[in-house]
């Protein structure tokens, strides 16, 4: 493939990451995996209407990890001279020789290499003027502002653009790559004044600009959002029910998915050590990993190791399928690599039949979370406390705002106690997942 954003084709860069491995060969590496990646942007931020920053980006690089029977060396440049990319196999080879001896590391095994390269419809350019930009960019925070005259300020509206491609090869014989894109809008404004004043945001993701929510639609709800947030109280603490609504509904499926993920699992740090085939979460939670979704935000066919990618169930009816591991942890754990080196592909977790306000009614009085503060999650005892704001609730109707409270449990009892998962699921990133509501939570003033 070529296309005149990058300044190499496909083929090109292919060649150049095969050229490296037979450079690391040359210097008595006895196997080698490199990888070539370009990647160019464009960001426009507007604030009160008017334009605060107009960003490009246009980047390059190469990578290469050598083996020495079982010591490795890792080098990276971003130069792409022929010169340079000796240099830089010459440098990892030369670390390699001074590593201690580590009987895990290597490449994955070359039978799981992907056979096929499966095209999933991941580039999709982009090319906005920067004229345009500005305008929808504009349009997005105007949108906003127009939602209520208590909206006083901006933190301002940005559209992003952002294409790359990459090839990846390793000693196997296997050399694969393909370009990506990815492109969003976002605003965030500020309501109200003095001691009363609230923010809030929202954005849209995707790989290609058509599937972007209309700048007009983000600017709204980011306003609808932050004027909702006035007069907001505190509560008194107590033990309730909790719905955290999708967009951080995906952080606790996200805290799960790093509870069985290979690096805390061999190190021991995980909450959820030895619980393959084991009941961990209510029955109503079932989680599938679909990694060949046309256009997913997380879609590949291969993994970082040239591991083709398969889909999968990770967790069916509360009880866990299976674990997230590289061939490194997977190694290391005595299993097999799961085609996760490189992190976790389109999650979906299977959605109940209430949307936001059912979940609301099931709920009947409790806390609605609509942001958490701070990173108070214990990923080896499970034990979780975040700061946090959104809304109280009253015989399933939002009553008012809150803020300035703490909600406290362990995750391991969390994810036994939901109750329900709402079909308002949220596609902005590699979690898809609706408003998930949890049996009971402590919840105390700050």
């Amino acid at each position: 493939m070529t296309d005149s954003v990058f300044s190499y084709s496909l083929n090109e860069i292919k060649q150049m990451s095969e050229d490296v491995l037979k450079m690391a060969k040359q210097n008595g590496a006895s196997a080698a995996e490199a990888e070539v990646s370009l990647s160019v942007g464009q960001s426009v931020s507007v604030r009160m209407g008017e334009v605060e920053n107009i960003e490009y980006n246009r980047d390059k690089g190469v990578s290469v990890t050598v083996y020495f029977g079982k010591q490795k060396g890792h080098a990276s440049t971003s130069d792409l001279s022929v010169a340079a990319l000796k240099d830089t196999v010459a440098a990892a080879c030369n670390i390699a020789k001074y590593t201690a001896q580590d009987e895990f590391c290597g490449l994955a095994d070359a039978d799981l290499m992907a056979a096929t390269v499966l095209e999933l419809d991941l580039y999709h350019p982009w090319g906005i003027s920067v004229d345009d930009a500005i305008e929808i960019a504009k349009t997005t925070e105007q949108a906003a502002l127009n939602v209520d005259k208590r909206i006083s300020n901006s933190e301002g509206a940005n559209v992003s653009t952002g294409s790359g491609i990459f090839a990846y090869s390793n000693s196997h014989g296997f050399t694969g790559g393909y370009p990506s894109s990815r492109h969003g809008i976002s605003c965030s404004v500020i309501a109200g004044s003095d001691a009363n004043m609230q923010r809030d945001y929202w954005y849209s993701t995707a790989r290609a600009h058509s599937d972007l929510k209309s700048a007009s639609e983000i600017g709204r709800i980011a306003g609808e959002r932050t004027v909702r947030r006035l007069n907001s109280r505190k509560i008194k603490t107590c033990q309730v029910p909790v719905l955290f609504e999708a967009a951080l509904a995906s952080g606790l499926i996200g805290s799960l998915i790093g509870a069985i993920s290979g690096g805390n699992l061999y190190r021991k740090s995980s909450f959820l050590l030895d619980s393959l085939g084991k009941q961990i979460a209510a029955p109503i939670l079932n989680i599938y990993e679909d990694p060949h979704i046309k256009k997913g935000l997380a879609s590949s066919p291969f993994d970082s190791e040239g591991v083709a990618t398969v889909p999968r169930q990770l967790v069916r009816d509360g009880v866990l399928q299976g674990y997230v591991l590289s061939s490194y942890s997977a190694r290391k754990l005595g299993l097999k690599t799961t085609g996760n080196a490189g992190g976790n592909h389109n999650l979906i977790v299977e959605t109940g039949t209430l949307d936001f306000n059912g979940l609301l009614k099931e709920m009947g009085t409790g806390l609605v979370v609509t942001e958490l503060l701070g990173h108070g999650m214990n990923m080896v005892t499970g034990d979780y406390s975040r700061g946090a704001a959104g809304f109280w609730v009253e015989n399933g109707v939002i009553v008012h705002a809150v803020e300035e409270i703490t909600i406290a449990s362990n995750l391991a009892d969390m994810l036994k106690s939901i109750v329900a998962i709402g079909n308002d699921v949220l596609v902005q990133g590699s979690k898809q997942v609706g408003s998930i509501l949890i049996e009971r939570m402590t919840v105390a003033c700050e």
